[in-house]
C-alpha cells in the first residue's frame, strides 16, 4: 500500500512541475498590463463595493434560481471570496467560522465537526454540501469528509450557506441547512497565479492556477496545489494527526452561442491522514489503538450546459460521476457515484415565476474491514430518483408566496415527500420580512441498516456491538422560521432569523440481550433505532457597517436551545439525548474587522467566542485571528497570520487533539 501512494504522490507532482515551468514560458509572463484579467479582480471588486451593493450579491442556493440575498425568503449568509482571503485562512471548515449559525469545531489536525443549528458531528449527517452542484455527502457514513474537500480557495467565488431546512429543493439530508460551495467563472481566473507559504503549524502549502482562452468565449484554466500541516496537540506526547493532502484539477467554461453555455470540470485527490482509531479484538486485552494513516483519493468529472430560452425561461442538464477511494485503519470503502440533473424555469401568467425538475442518482461502494467492523453486504448498489416542483407568486407588489416541494424514491426508506411554504414581504427599498414552514428528512445510510461493529468502552466489563437494522426509517424535521432584514443607516445592515424545529424519529438504540462469542467479554448489541424526538429553537443575529471610510466590521451572534426526549425507561436514549443537547454551543459569538490603512496594507481579525459543550467536557473558549497584509509589487502581496492567539492551545470538541497557537507568511503573486 505504501508503494502504491508513493507512486500516487509522484505522478500527482508531476503535473505540478509541468504547470509551474508552462506559466513561466506562457505569454501572460510578459505581457504585464496586457494580461487578460487580473487574477485578485473579483476580490479587488469586492473590496470597491459599498455594504448596499454587498447585501445585494445574487445568491442560486435558496430557490435554485438567481435572486438577490437580501430578497431571499430564507436565512441565507454569503462568504464572499473577499471574505475568504481576508479571513486569513486555509481550508473550508475554518471559513465557516464567521457564518452565524454554524458550529465548527477541529476535533484532529484533519477532522472537523460542523453543525447548523446544533447537532454537530464528524461528518455533519444533518448538512448537505455541495460543490458546483455536485454533492459530496457520503452515504457510508451519512455525512460530508470535510478533509476531503479541499478546493483552491482562490478558486472559490463565493460560499453560501441556508441555516434552516432545504429539502423541498436539494431534497434528502437538507435537515438543518445546505452549504453550496461555487467556483468561479473561468473567465474570471485568466493569467498566472502562484501561491505558497508556510508556518509552526501549516507547515508548508502551495498551489499554482493558469488560466487562458481560446477565441472570444472558450475559457479554461487549470490548477494543482499542495498541504503539509502538523499533528494537534497532544497531551500524551504522542504525534499521530499530521496531514499531507495534493489536488488538481481544471474548470472550462463556453459561451457556444448566444443562448447556450456549456461548463466542465474535474477534481483529482490524493492524501495522507493521520489517525487514532480503537479496534476490537478476539483476544486479551481486546482493544488496539491504532495510530496509523487513512489514505485517501479520489476524482470527479462535471458536465453542465444551460441554455437561454426567454427573458424569465431557461433550462440546464448537469450530469457527473465521482470515485472515492477511502482506507483507515479499520475500514476501507470505494465509491462510485454518477448523477443526472434537469431543470426547466418558465415565467407563467398572473406573475409566477414556476420551476421543476427531474434527478437519478447511482451510487455504488465495495467497502473491507478488519474484524469487528462489517458492513451487510460488503458491496451495494442504491437508486435515488427525485422530482421537484416550485412556484413563485407574486401576490401584490412586494409580497412574494413560494411553494413548492421534493418528491423522492430511495433504496431505505422508500417514498420521502418534503414540502416548503415561504412568504417574503419588501416593506420598502430598505427591509424585507419574511417566514417560512417546511418539513426535510435525512434518510438512512448503510450505517444504520448494513453495519455491524464492535466497540470497547460503552460498558465496563462488555462490549458493545452496533447493528444496523432494516427497518430503521427516516430522520424528520418540520422547521419554523421568521426573519427581517434592515438596512438602518446607509452604512448599517442588520438581520435577524429566528427558529423552531420540531424533530420526530431521531436516532437512538434499543439494547439486545447479551451474546456469549468464545473468550470474549459479554458483547451487548446497540440495534439502531427510530426513538428520539423534541424540538431546538434559537436566534441569530447579523450586522454589518462602516464606521469609518476603508473599515468594515461584521458580527454575528447565535442563541441556540436543544430539548430531545426519549423513552425514561431506555438508558441509550438518556444517554443520546445527554450527549446531543451537550454538544453544541448554546451560544456563540464573532466580530470581524476588514481596514484598508493607507501606507501600510490590510489588516484583519476575527474575535470569536463559542460557548462550553457540558456533554463532552469541553470549555468556553475565545479565539483571535489577525492578519496583516501587503502589496509590496505590482502583482505580489505578502501576508502574516497569526490564528488561535489567546491560548497555547485549547479544545475544542472530544476525541482528538487540542488545536494550538499558530502563525504563518503567505505569499501571491499574480500575473
Amino acid at each position: 500500500m505504501g508503494r502504491r501512494f508513493s507512486t500516487f504522490r509522484k505522478s500527482l507532482l508531476a503535473p505540478l512541475v509541468v504547470a509551474v515551468t508552462s506559466v513561466l514560458a506562457s505569454p501572460l509572463a510578459t505581457r504585464g498590463e496586457e494580461a487578460l484579467f487580473d487574477a485578485d479582480r473579483s476580490a479587488t471588486d469586492l473590496t470597491e463595493l459599498t455594504l448596499e451593493e454587498l447585501m445585494g450579491i445574487e445568491v442560486t442556493s435558496v430557490s435554485r434560481k438567481v435572486e438577490k440575498r437580501s430578497e431571499a425568503a430564507s436565512a441565507v449568509y454569503v462568504l464572499t471570496a473577499e471574505d475568504i482571503r481576508r479571513a486569513g485562512v486555509t481550508n473550508i471548515p475554518d471559513a465557516l467560522r464567521l457564518v452565524p449559525g454554524v458550529q465548527v469545531a477541529q476535533i484532529t489536525s484533519n477532522q472537523w465537526a460542523v453543525g447548523i443549528r446544533g447537532f454537530a458531528s464528524r461528518l455533519a449527517r444533518s448538512v448537505l454540501v455541495l460543490i458546483d452542484g455536485r454533492s459530496v455527502y457520503d452515504p457510508l457514513f451519512a455525512g460530508t469528509y470535510w478533509e476531503v474537500q479541499d478546493t483552491l480557495l482562490d478558486d472559490v467565488e463565493r460560499i453560501e450557506v441556508i441555516r434552516g431546512p432545504g429539502g423541498a429543493v436539494w431534497g434528502a439530508n437538507a435537515v438543518n441547512g445546505v452549504i453550496n460551495i461555487i467556483t468561479k467563472n473561468a473567465r474570471d481566473t485568466q493569467g498566472a497565479f502562484l501561491t505558497g507559504g508556510g508556518g509552526n503549524y501549516e507547515r508548508g502549502f502551495a498551489a499554482i492556477r493558469y488560466g487562458d482562452r481560446l477565441g472570444e468565449d472558450f475559457y479554461y484554466r487549470g490548477y494543482a496545489k499542495l498541504l503539509d500541516r502538523a499533528p494537534g496537540f497532544d497531551r500524551s506526547g504522542n504525534d499521530f494527526d499530521a496531514w499531507w493532502f495534493a489536488q488538481q484539477g481544471f474548470r472550462i467554461d463556453w459561451l457556444v452561442s448566444p443562448r447556450d453555455t456549456l461548463q466542465i470540470q474535474g477534481d483529482a485527490y490524493l492524501g495522507e491522514l493521520g489517525q487514532r482509531v480503537g479496534i476490537v479484538e478476539f483476544e486479551p486485552p481486546f482493544l488496539r489503538v491504532a495510530d496509523e494513516d487513512a489514505k485517501v483519493s479520489g476524482a470527479d468529472l462535471l458536465a453542465r450546459w444551460g441554455r437561454t430560452l426567454g427573458r424569465a425561461s431557461e433550462l440546464a442538464l448537469q450530469v457527473y460521476y465521482d470515485n472515492t477511494y477511502r482506507r483507515e485503519p479499520n475500514f476501507a470503502e470505494t465509491r462510485n457515484t454518477f448523477d443526472i440533473d434537469f431543470q426547466h424555469r418558465i415565467a407563467l401568467r398572473w406573475r409566477q415565476d414556476f420551476q421543476w425538475g427531474l434527478e437519478y442518482r447511482l451510487t455504488a461502494d465495495d467497502t473491507g474491514s478488519v474484524p469487528g467492523v462489517d458492513f451487510v453486504p460488503s458491496s451495494r448498489a442504491d437508486n435515488l430518483f427525485s422530482a421537484f416542483l416550485q412556484d413563485e407568486i407574486e401576490l401584490i407588489d412586494g409580497l412574494r408566496l413560494t411553494v413548492g416541494s421534493k418528491f423522492e424514491h430511495n433504496d431505505y426508506s422508500g417514498f420521502e415527500v418534503q414540502p416548503n411554504v415561504r412568504l417574503l414581504w419588501l416593506a420598502d427599498s430598505r427591509q424585507s420580512v419574511w417566514g417560512a414552514i417546511s418539513r426535510a428528512v435525512r434518510t438512512p445510510s448503510r450505517v444504520e441498516h448494513d453495519l455491524l461493529l464492535l466497540s470497547s468502552g460503552v460498558f465496563a466489563d462488555r462490549i458493545a456491538a452496533l447493528v444496523g437494522d432494516s427497518s430503521f426509517d427516516s430522520e424528520k424535521v418540520i422547521a419554523y422560521e421568521l426573519g427581517y432584514r434592515v438596512q438602518a443607516a446607509a452604512s448599517v445592515f442588520v438581520g435577524v432569523s429566528a427558529f423552531i424545529n420540531d424533530y420526530d424519529d431521531l436516532l437512538t438504540f434499543d439494547l439486545g440481550p447479551e451474546v456469549e462469542v468464545g473468550d470474549l467479554p459479554p458483547i451487548v448489541p446497540l440495534i439502531f433505532r427510530n426513538g428520539l424526538h423534541g424540538e431546538t429553537y434559537g436566534v441569530e443575529v447579523t450586522a454589518d457597517a462602516e464606521p469609518i471610510e476603508r473599515l468594515r466590521v461584521s458580527a454575528a451572534y447565535s442563541y441556540l436551545v436543544i430539548d430531545l426526549h426519549g423513552d425514561p425507561d431506555r438508558p441509550a436514549d438518556q444517554f443520546l439525548v445527554f450527549l446531543t443537547d451537550g454538544s453544541s454551543p448554546q451560544h456563540q459569538f464573532n466580530v470581524r474587522s476588514t481596514w484598508i490603512v493607507p501606507d501600510l496594507g490590510e489588516v484583519d481579525g476575527v474575535l470569536r467566542y463559542v460557548d462550553r459543550l457540558p456533554a463532552l467536557d469541553v470549555g468556553s473558549y475565545v479565539g483571535l485571528d489577525l492578519r496583516l497584509s501587503r502589496r509590496v509589487a505590482e502583482g505580489l502581496e505578502l501576508s502574516l497570520i497569526g490564528r488561535n492567539l489567546v491560548e497555547a492551545h485549547h479544545r475544542e470538541f472530544a476525541g482528538g487533539t487540542e488545536v494550538e497557537r499558530s502563525g504563518y507568511l503567505q505569499v501571491r503573486a499574480w500575473w
